[in-house]
């Protein structure tokens, strides 16, 4: 799963004219499953955004949590972040998950950050969604649940 987490003080998504998922501060999470992923992927990246320390206390540093600033999640499904744009020029979407797995896993995703304690709000999957949101830093980070297990000696430093 790879999810585009960005901190905002606001974020909301529409289909059709009607909201369908508002939050205030917290993280917009844009989020696109991909073949192979597996629950333990989800339940291991959903723990890890729920508490990344990127919420300043009081300096710029982050210090606390989603969970520590009783933040909220908007999901975004958002299957182009699995995009293969180097051959062509038509971008190739096979590493998504199929519709109708890639759904189930972005809800399970959505479902253990609830589970964490996190209000979650989420957008439709497979819909023309329009998003909005206050970026709040700005500050944005790339997620990969292919960084749960990284190949031996690139492991990031204590």
């Amino acid at each position: 799963m790879i999810v585009v987490a960005q901190r905002v003080s606001r974020a909301r998504v529409w289909v059709d004219d009607e909201v369908v998922g508002e939050i205030e501060r917290g993280l917009c999470l844009l989020t696109c499953a991909l073949n192979g992923d597996d629950a333990g992927d989800i339940e291991w990246l959903a723990n890890k955004v729920a508490n990344l320390r990127v919420f300043p206390k009081d300096a710029d540093h982050g210090d606390r949590s989603l969970l520590d600033v009783n933040g909220a999640a908007l999901v975004v499904p958002q299957f182009t972040l699995a995009a293969d744009w180097r051959k062509g020029r038509r971008p190739s979407f096979l590493r998504a998950a199929p519709p109708e797995q890639g759904a189930a896993l972005v809800q399970h995703f959505a479902a253990c950050l609830e589970r964490a304690g996190v209000h979650v709000a989420q957008g439709r999957f497979g819909a023309n969604m329009q998003v909005e949101l206050r970026n709040d830093g700005p500050f944005t980070l790339v997620l990969d649940s292919a960084q749960r297990h990284p190949p031996v000696g690139t492991e990031p430093h204590a």
